[in-house]
């Protein structure tokens, strides 16, 4: 690909690579995905009977997945859960640091964004049904992480953590997945009239 314009979307693309190549492109992408995440867990709604919010930052994490192709994205959510525990206060309500119990979730961010991420390469971000399906998988792979986590961390037990730290986000979920079942196929029908 040349580093001087950007190419029509091919098969094996992710919506990243239709920007003109170079390593200052790949650090801006990663730095920008990060930072994407972390505005994206400052919207937070606490919810009641459980000690995780309702945040912006799975929504964030599974589009920079997507978006930048599994090595960037890994890389990108790398960044954002290193530097929070570093101290920077991106983490869900202006937090920092590894001790939170929600911590979990930020870990299964960074999985999930690699696995949303090979998926898109391979197309799945192209379509409807095929977005869904990877959204949700992105989200199984947070909760698969996340919600042990919670128990572990908080001494609850597992149908209590299933019941704190899962069942009150499903319905959120499915909206993010219908979002990005508009978002990410509409971004390559605009790509491809290019």
């Amino acid at each position: 690909m040349s580093t001087a314009t950007a190419t029509l979307a091919r098969p094996g693309q992710v919506l990243a690579d239709l920007l003109p190549a170079s390593r200052v492109r790949d650090v801006a992408l990663v730095v920008g995905g990060a930072a994407l995440t972390g505005l994206a867990a400052q919207i937070s709604v606490p919810v009641p009977g459980s000690p995780v919010p309702v945040t912006g930052q799975t929504f964030a994490a599974l589009l920079v997945g997507t978006s930048l192709g599994a090595g960037r994205g890994f890389l990108a959510l790398a960044l954002y859960a290193l530097a929070g525990v570093a101290g920077v206060p991106w983490f869900a309500d202006g937090s920092a640091g590894s001790g939170a119990v929600s911590f979990g979730y930020v870990l299964g961010m960074v999985l999930a964004s690699a696995v949303v991420g090979a998926l898109a390469r391979r197309g799945a971000d192209r379509s409807m049904l095929r977005t869904a399906g990877t959204m949700l998988l992105g989200e199984a792979i947070i909760y698969a992480i996340g919600v042990p986590y919670l128990a572990f961390a908080t001494g609850m037990s597992a149908s209590a953590a299933i019941a704190a730290g899962l069942t009150p986000f499903l319905i959120g979920d499915a909206l993010k997945a219908a979002l990005a079942m508009g978002l990410l196929p509409t971004a390559w029908k605009f790509a491809d009239k290019r």
